[in-house]
């Protein structure tokens, strides 16, 4: 009995470090903003519906049900082809500010899992405004030793991509008149 005893409490210390040898992915975020020389009503009159992201240039199509409702659905088409399938989770137009998540999308598309995001624009003084795009994701492999494409750099990457091709087209348009 007291063999047994001391061969476990000889072996405690292993057996707690696994679990730390066996850790996953962590969360990911990003948050990028830009300031935009318009007013804070027409910039979110631009980014505000859901179901029209033709404002970001990888879109090539979106298409949904649902209009601004929590639960709204879109696919967007990418240029190249991929697809990105999205759910509304909050929607304010008071606020200016819009929360979705990534139902479903192809990790060589987009090397993330469990990818939320949160879309905002504020009033900035001189009538200007300042829109702020931030998401929390995990990187595309979900396991231990990720391929260098599904890693959690290439996933920040790819995501800060997403948001600055976004958010300085948005400014372009919105500068130039649009």
């Amino acid at each position: 009995m007291l063999r047994c005893l001391a061969l476990l409490l000889a072996l405690t210390p292993a057996v707690l470090a696994l679990p730390a040898a066996a850790h996953g992915p962590t969360r990911q975020k990003v948050t990028e903003t830009v300031e935009i020389n318009a007013p804070a009503d027409k910039v979110w009159a631009v980014i505000g519906n859901f179901q029209d992201m033709s404002w970001h240039p990888a879109v090539t199509k979106t298409e949904g049900e649902g209009g601004n409702a929590e639960g709204a659905k879109r696919t967007l088409t990418l240029d190249g082809g991929g697809l990105i399938h999205e759910s509304l989770l909050n929607y304010d137009a008071d606020k200016k500010s819009l929360k979705y998540q990534i139902t479903d999308v192809d990790v060589k598309v987009l090397p993330v899992n469990n990818y939320s995001s949160w879309l905002s624009v504020e009033e900035a003084d001189g009538g200007k405004s300042v829109v702020t795009w931030k998401g929390a994701f995990y990187r595309g492999y979900m396991n231990n030793d990720p391929p260098p494409e599904l890693n959690d750099e290439a996933a920040v990457k790819a995501v800060k991509g997403v948001y600055r091709g976004g958010l300085d087209n948005l400014k372009k348009l919105l500068e130039a008149g649009g």
